[in-house]
């Protein structure tokens, strides 16, 4: 059977991920850095039919994320599809407008956005390559399109994630490799309305455009979620 490794795997995007790609005969491979919570929604998803396993790992550890993406690849005999989306900057870091953001600031989101979905995407991309198949799925807010000055410090890091991702796109399929690279932007609060009398928009709404860069759309370095 393929797999999908979902790194930054969590009860939204990445179960409703783990969902749409299972119900498709996808193995699932949920990479975070908590176990409790990763077995949770190993659970609900074996529940429901999709084999499915664990890996923690902190992206920030990008030795650790190495080798859980290689036990993934262990388990289920390779990863068809690599999808980058961790969660949980807001919160880690703090946000900073332009003319408050330090280095520091920078550094941190840079490490957690952009040098750990390379160190992912390189788990992951000799084997592809042997294979002469595979997707790379990467996803940010939509301030990496369209920057919010109240979050530069974020934005700076994501827009430096979707650059690279753009041209991983046409490095691969410039070089015929059959590998699909692709970003998502998302433009939308998800599960909850951070914006009082903004629609907040459901995980499965988003969760049909990896889909279709995995299968319909592979010519297509982006695509963008709007409600």
């Amino acid at each position: 059977m393929p797999s999908i490794a979902i790194v930054g795997a969590g009860p939204q995007m990445g179960l409703a991920l783990a969902r749409t790609f299972g119900s498709q005969g996808f193995d699932v491979a949920l990479i975070s850095r908590d176990r409790d919570k990763l077995d949770d929604l190993v659970g609900k998803l074996e529940a429901e039919g999709i084999d499915a396993a664990a890996f923690p790992a902190n992206v920030l550890d990008r030795a650790g994320l190495t080798r859980a993406i290689e036990s993934a690849a262990a388990k289920f005999g390779g990863i068809e599809v690599l999808e980058y989306s961790p969660v949980g900057a807001f919160g880690i870091t703090a946000l900073t407008a332009p003319t408050g953001t330090e280095p520091s600031h920078v550094e941190f989101e840079m490490n957690f956005q952009l040098y750990g979905a390379i160190a992912a995407t390189q788990a992951v991309l000799p084997a592809m390559r042997e294979a002469g198949a595979g997707t790379l799925l990467y996803t940010t807010g939509a301030g990496s399109i369209w920057p919010d000055p109240r979050v530069a410090n974020v934005n700076a890091a994501a827009a430096a994630l979707r650059n690279w991702v753009m041209n991983l796109h046409k490095e691969l399929a410039g070089a015929g490799t059959g590998i699909q690279a692709a970003h998502v932007g998302i433009d939308s609060s998800i599960g909850v309305s951070v914006i009082p009398g903004v629609e907040a928009a459901r995980p499965e709404q988003i969760t049909p455009l990896y889909w279709d860069l995995h299968t319909t759309k592979r010519d297509q370095a982006e695509l963008v979620f709007k409600l």
